[in-house]
């Protein structure tokens, strides 16, 4: 695996997307907690999350927005993308909506980064392939994905002061 990231993602709507993006073994991403180790975290309240995100993201080069269809509404996927500009980490984010989840996929989502306290600039990649007829043709994005994610890691954004 080329690097180790931080994965900011919508839990309850992409978490199915999420793994097909960490099962292409390009790079190294947290752990991802299991629905009910997520609500135990949830239950301990904001600083337990808190928490939780600043363990995770302690050692990681670099912070990948996995961007669905409501991701740049949840809060602390914005809480994630202003403490990676904080803390000076690689940003960038890659959009997934073109991913099945449980056999469909969804409309692509504002930008997250719009929605939070960032510079402007931080890229976003987008996998979506469409067939002839413009329907998002899934297994043809997640191989454009696997082709290009790695890639991709190397191109975030810095916060330059």
């Amino acid at each position: 695996m080329a690097k180790s990231v931080f994965y900011s993602f919508h839990y309850e709507r992409d978490v199915h997307r999420v793994q097909l993006v960490r099962n292409i073994n390009a790079l190294e991403g947290q752990p991802l907690l299991n629905g009910q180790r997520w609500e135990e975290v949830r239950r301990k309240g904001p600083s337990a999350i808190q928490d939780w995100i600043h363990g995770q993201m302690a050692y990681k080069k670099a912070v990948i927005v996995l961007i669905g269809q409501e991701t740049a509404s949840r809060p602390w996927v914005i809480y994630e993308i202003e403490k990676a500009w904080f803390d000076k980490k690689p940003l960038l984010g890659v959009r997934i909506h073109g991913l099945s989840s449980l056999g469909s996929v969804d409309r692509q989502g504002r930008n997250p980064f719009d929605q939070a306290k960032v510079g402007n600039g931080i890229p976003i990649f987008d996998p979506t392939v469409r067939d002839w007829r413009g329907n998002t043709d899934s297994q043809a994005t997640y191989r454009n994905l696997a082709s290009n994610l790695e890639s991709w890691s190397e191109k975030g954004v810095v916060r330059a002061r």
